[in-house]
């Protein structure tokens, strides 16, 4: 079950990627819902110095993985990550670019507004 698709300024939830297919739910948007225990709803444009730290840590997001459908990211590719690890990439000084209307409103569980504009490439509703 999906929660209401609703991004952080309020407004519907765009798409963040078809090409490579993203999202919990592998539907293109930053869509969460009950099973999605990791939050899966901001929208990044990866970077190398993101997925190194993400590598670092743990989550290895430049591999392919063909047996799960991924091929792997590589940097300019939009990708839903979760709400932690960006925190926690912001709080590394490592955060990567992010599109707040295609970022879901449940992020801001985890990070606050504020911090989520000072990295958006959009700023306004609409």
């Amino acid at each position: 079950m999906k929660e209401a698709s609703i991004n952080v300024l309020g407004g519907a939830l765009e798409d963040c990627s078809r090409d490579p297919l993203t999202g919990f739910f592998r539907s293109g948007c930053c869509e969460t819902g009950p099973q999605d225990h990791g939050l899966h709803t901001v929208c990044a444009e990866m970077t190398a110095e993101f997925l190194a730290l993400s590598k670092y840590l743990g989550n290895d997001l430049t591999t392919p993985r063909p047996e799960y459908g991924f091929a792997g990211l590589k940097p300019g590719d939009s990708w839903c990550l979760c709400a932690g690890r960006f925190l926690q990439a912001h709080e590394e000084g490592a955060a990567p670019r992010i599109r707040l209307r295609a970022t879901h409103l449940r992020t801001l569980d985890i990070v606050p507004l504020s911090v989520l504009r000072l990295y958006a490439t959009d700023t306004a509703q609409g």
